[in-house]
């Protein structure tokens, strides 16, 4: 089971992430469908956004390793955290090694890091 990041630390994961990586910013795996995405988003700051629903993760699994590597830092974010830890253990299963579930989703992200995010 991969690790569960609490809103409140993501900041310091996000820098401690940066620091460690040297290259690209870490990546914060968006796996919410479409229209959720549309009705409420986070704003790149100090990391990707890619999104990718979960549905189309494992067509894409290739397309992640060969952009980030294995090792690179995601965190996967969904409406409240299930979609997104569910993606992630399917991450590590399948080799990566440095991917974190964003507990409470987007939802969590409204209250505790950007309040001008709509709540759905």
């Amino acid at each position: 089971m991969i690790p569960q990041l609490d809103l409140s630390s993501f900041k310091e994961w996000r820098d401690s992430s940066t620091a460690a990586t040297q290259a690209a910013p870490p990546v914060v795996l968006d796996v919410r469908e479409p229209w959720e995405l549309q009705t409420a988003s986070v704003k790149p700051d100090g990391f990707t956004l890619l999104h990718i629903p979960m549905r189309e993760v494992p067509a894409r699994l290739a397309e992640l390793e060969e952009t980030y590597g294995a090792a690179h830092p995601i965190a996967c974010l969904c409406h409240h955290g299930m979609r997104s830890l569910q993606v992630g253990n399917f991450l590590e299963q399948r080799g990566f090694t440095g991917v974190v579930n964003l507990q409470g989703g987007i939802d969590a992200w409204s209250h505790q890091v950007d309040a001008t995010v709509p709540r759905y």
